[in-house]
């Protein structure tokens, strides 16, 4: 403002439901060249893409100034009472027609659920009614920056107050440097709902003492305080060595948001002395590794699969709910499988209960193979449990399917038997031994399925397939399987 007033942006009460915060900063006689401008948009799609949360918790705006007249307004308003010409398009529409028109671009469509379902909308005004932008969706076409801008006004919406103002903080300290007056950045008042007026951005400093011995445990290197503090100088940490000669005064500018704690200190003096120069020593307690016995087990057990002639594959631990439920014939509910809260596919919906649907669908995969098909997997399926700390408990499962002309059970059957002389388990009734027994299973053929029991408990079942599970997963011919719990016998 040319009578040396600077520019205010007062928020009103609207805001408060759906995106409570703004900050803003002034960036005056910039110089851009065409480097400089994508540069400075790129930036801004980076801070969306990370810090923002994908524009969810901050959104920035940035605004040719020189287009717009101050004091600026940040209210909430109906979709239907917003009406403005966004960027890039000829002619203006209400924020209702934005949201449908959004819906089939691929860059915004991803940001319209921020504010889709309120029934206010956050919206920006300069104080002849022309509006900056929308956030966190599009800026207005009217104040447009472009490689002639000269001043930029920058404004930062937001849901988290500390994020917007770190926001603000990193553009104007990258792209003052470009301004004719070199790190210089105009502030900006901003008058929150209940009358309190900030000035922004803050650009604040602050001191942080590590000692220097910390430093050199932690990182496992004996440098002295001072060239530890010309390490941290070097990394943008102003740094002094005070006190007894053992203490670092660390200066931690606004530029580096990241650093919250002593140990993002401590890593940039590891980063600054260089990873590859830390001496490599042994541990001072003396540790021997050893395998967990289960995949010990698992491995030994992989072997000798393999060399029964069955190929092992490895399929998703996550799942369909039909794979596990309404294709093997059985209720969702009844599978204590764990669910996943928000899916990125119908794939991915829940923990596998059980092998079987990842090797048939494998099988499916593969019907152009030479027949017969035998494959195997040992892998971990996951049931709830109410009795553990996280809710749920891994199981280490062996499943084998033989899929043919012929269903091929006698041959199932034979692994098994294979499966228990190698684990040393007799067969008989005795405590030691193995027996099966007929039973049911909704997954296989009535009459063709039976229960495994070892040392006196159910491990698991053999069978026939049903023909329905077979078709359910795109296959034509008759397999049998054996699914097994193995960690009984570790």
């Amino acid at each position: 403002m040319p009578d040396g007033e600077i520019q205010k942006l007062i928020i009103t009460e609207e805001t408060a439901k759906i995106r409570p915060f703004a900050v803003a900063a002034v960036l005056r006689n910039i110089k851009f060249t065409k480097d400089r401008y994508d540069s400075f948009i790129e930036l801004q799609e980076k801070l969306h893409q990370n810090i923002c949360r994908r524009r969810a918790l901050v959104a920035i705006g940035t605004h040719d100034l020189d287009s717009l007249s101050g004091p600026f307004t940040y209210t909430a308003k109906r979709p239907s009472d917003i009406k403005f010409k966004p960027l890039n398009k000829t002619k203006e529409y209400t924020a209702c027609e934005l949201m449908n028109i959004y819906k089939t671009d691929n860059h915004l469509k991803h940001y319209l659920h921020i504010i889709e379902n309120k029934p206010l909308y956050p919206v920006i005004y300069d104080s002849n009614g022309v509006i900056l932008s929308m956030p966190p969706i599009i800026n207005g076409d009217h104040s447009k920056i472009t490689v002639n801008t000269k001043n930029v006004f920058i404004e930062c919406t937001g849901t988290d107050f500390t994020k917007a103002k770190v926001v603000l903080d990193n553009i104007v300290t990258m792209f003052s440097e470009y301004c004719e007056n070199q790190f210089t950045v105009e502030a900006t008042e901003v008058v929150f709902p209940n009358g309190k007026s900030y000035t922004f951005p803050e650009l604040s400093y602050r001191k942080e003492m590590v000692r220097a011995d910390l430093i050199n445990k932690k990182v496992g290197i004996r440098e002295t305080p001072e060239n530890l503090a010309k390490l941290l100088t070097r990394m943008c940490l102003k740094s002094e060595v005070i006190g007894d000669g053992n203490q670092i005064e660390v200066e931690i500018p606004p530029t580096r948001a990241d650093v919250m704690h002593a140990c993002d200190i401590i890593e940039d003096a590891a980063i600054a002395y260089g990873y590859n120069n830390i001496q490599m020593t042994l541990p001072k307690t003396y540790t021997i590794a050893n395998q967990l016995p289960l995949n010990k087990f698992t491995e030994l057990l992989r072997l000798d699969m393999a060399a029964t002639g069955f190929t092992e594959v490895l399929t998703f631990a996550l799942c369909s709910q039909e794979d596990i439920a309404d294709k093997l014939g059985v209720d969702i509910s009844a599978t204590k499988a764990v669910h996943i809260s928000n899916p990125k596919t119908a794939e991915f919906q829940v923990a596998r209960t059980t092998l079987l649907p990842g090797l048939l669908k494998t099988l499916a995969a593969n019907r152009k193979m030479p027949l017969p098909l035998k494959l195997f997997e040992i892998s971990d399926v996951v049931i709830k449990d109410s009795s553990k700390d996280v809710g749920a408990k891994n199981y280490r499962h062996l499943c084998a399917v033989y899929y043919s002309k012929n269903p091929g059970f006698e041959i199932i059957h034979g692994l098994l038997d294979r499966i228990m002389q190698l684990l040393d388990v007799p067969p008989g009734e005795d405590k030691g031994g193995y027996v099966i027994r007929a039973s049911e299973g909704s997954a296989f053929f009535p009459g063709r399925c039976a229960e495994i029991f070892a040392r006196g408990q159910s491990i698991g079942k053999l069978g026939v397939l049903h023909p329905d599970v077979i078709t359910k997963f795109e296959l034509t011919m008759p397999c049998s399987s054996l699914e097994i719990n193995i960690e009984p016998f570790l």
